[in-house]
């Protein structure tokens, strides 16, 4: 099993490496070139190209340009109240022998209100989730955005960051017996 996951993850590494940074809409696959509407459309070029720039994705460090207030995205779908925005991080020990994952509630919360994963996609409860990369590789949990609209699930390292040898002061109370 985590063979053919490594394997899916480094055929889309691939993938999005050859794609280049933005093809223009009558050449990406989506749009349809004949479609005299096309030409209404802003091209990702000039988009995304004013935007603080990443090594991964759509070539974008989304978060940086929500702090560099380069863009405002709404909290909800309906108008309403800017989301609370939490510094908690929660730390995720159910990694296989790969590092463990650090969960930051800052850099989401920024971007969404709580009840736009809570409690559908992650139930608020400490070990009531069961998050496992062919869940999210299906969609589920982080699955959701990410490879979607958040940085693709190619950069491994962005969320396995956290050595079992170096674990930061702050997260070690989250360490059950098992995991010490």
């Amino acid at each position: 099993m985590r063979t053919v996951l490594f394997a899916c993850l480094i055929a889309s590494a691939v993938i999005a490496l050859a794609a280049g940074p933005w093809l223009p809409l009558s050449g990406d696959g989506l749009h349809d070139p004949e479609n005299p509407g096309i030409a209404l459309l802003q091209q990702p070029q000039e988009a995304l190209s004013v935007l603080a720039g990443d090594t991964a994705g759509n070539k974008v460090d989304w978060v940086r340009a929500l702090r560099d207030n380069v863009i405002s995205p709404r909290a909800h779908v309906a108008d309403g109240d800017l989301p609370e925005v939490l510094e908690s991080e929660v730390l995720m020990t159910n990694t296989s022998d790969t590092p463990y994952v650090v969960f930051p509630h800052k850099a989401h919360t920024e971007w969404m209100s709580c009840e736009v994963c809570h409690e559908e996609l992650f139930r608020s409860e400490v070990g009531a989730n069961d998050i496992s990369m062919g869940h999210i590789l299906d969609g589920e949990h982080c699955g959701r955005c990410h490879g979607a609209v958040a940085f693709p699930l190619t950069e491994c390292n962005r969320c396995h960051s956290v050595f079992r040898d170096k674990i930061p002061a702050h997260l070690v109370e989250q360490l059950t017996p098992g995991d010490r």
